[in-house]
């Protein structure tokens, strides 16, 4: 896909990842294989499908693997290349090659609402992108293109929701939402932070993909800390779709594959599907996992 020269793609990760002591003690969550690939590349490569070949990390302290990750290693290069090791060797390069991406440190961790206000200066007058990593959407569904497809027409801040069981609407942000002509996209009239059931204005959940104008860095300079004394990007937003001058924001409603890494057995899960679906090691794995089940 052509690249989208006005959109650039902010992917905050510098979240101590406290659910995976003692693992990540010393490495960046962002940086736990699934199957094969650290969860931040699936998330680099997604924003690279979409178009976009500029990308900033909003890291933090004892980040560094993440950087080192994304850069080239001649030397581990030229072992492979001697050994005659192609397969791996176009692998271990595909990382580095995925887009133009730069680093800036968050400093305290102070709310995703903090993490995309550090984005600011990179971004300048620009509409960007914000992928969080703790949400994988698999490459074979369209999401983040048809967010930024829908920005482009309206002007307008576009989420990602999805549909989920109301018991667990409290671990979301839930939208109040109207329909609109279009299939699959909502009006958002209001944000809930994590309600309780009875308190939820839907069961649509927010999920971590956004398409942002950059009006919303006015509003996150004098947003207040609110829930943990973190600055809320739901705060803002809930703002955005209140101004009745402004253009809005919109809801793509996502029915595709999400996987969820930010919870210890839906990582697990995770890992189980997407390593399933690989040609490479699904025709070996799927039947164990039916041996295995059988078992328990």
């Amino acid at each position: 896909m052509p690249p989208h020269s006005s959109i650039k793609a902010v992917i905050p990760a510098a979240g101590l990842g406290t659910r995976f002591l003692p693992a990540t003690k010393a490495m960046p969550k962002e940086m736990l294989p699934v199957v094969d690939k650290p969860a931040i590349q699936y998330v680099v490569e997604e924003a690279a499908q979409a178009g976009i070949d500029d990308i900033l990390v909003i890291i933090g302290r004892n980040k560094n693997a993440i950087s080192n990750h994304f850069d080239s290693v001649p030397e581990l290069e030229e072992k492979l290349k001697d050994k005659g090791d192609d397969d791996r060797l176009r692998r271990v390069m595909a990382s580095s090659d995925l887009a133009d991406i730069h680093f800036v440190r968050q400093g305290e961790p102070k709310g995703l609402g903090h993490a995309v206000l550090r984005a600011k200066a990179h971004v300048g007058d620009s509409s960007f992108a914000v992928l969080l990593g703790d949400d994988l959407i698999d490459e074979r569904d369209a999401l983040l293109t048809t967010m930024i497809a829908e920005h482009e027409r309206t002007g307008a801040t576009i989420i990602a929701l999805m549909e989920v069981d109301p018991n667990s609407i409290h671990l979301y942000g839930a939208a109040a939402v109207e329909t609109t002509d279009d299939d699959g996209i909502v009006k958002v009239t209001g944000l809930v932070e994590k309600p309780a059931k009875e308190d939820a204005p839907s069961n649509l959940a927010i999920i971590g993909r956004y398409v942002l104008t950059p009006q919303v860095f006015e509003i996150l300079e004098r947003t207040e800390p609110g829930k943990g004394g973190e600055i809320q990007l739901t705060d803002a937003l809930q703002e955005l779709a209140a101004d009745p001058e402004g253009p809005g924001v919109y809801g793509v409603i996502f029915g595709g594959r999400r996987y969820d890494t930010g919870d210890r057995v839906d990582y697990i899960k995770a890992i189980v599907q997407l390593a399933a679906d690989r040609d490479d090691l699904g025709p070996e794995l799927r039947p164990w996992f039916k041996e295995f089940a059988a078992g328990l």
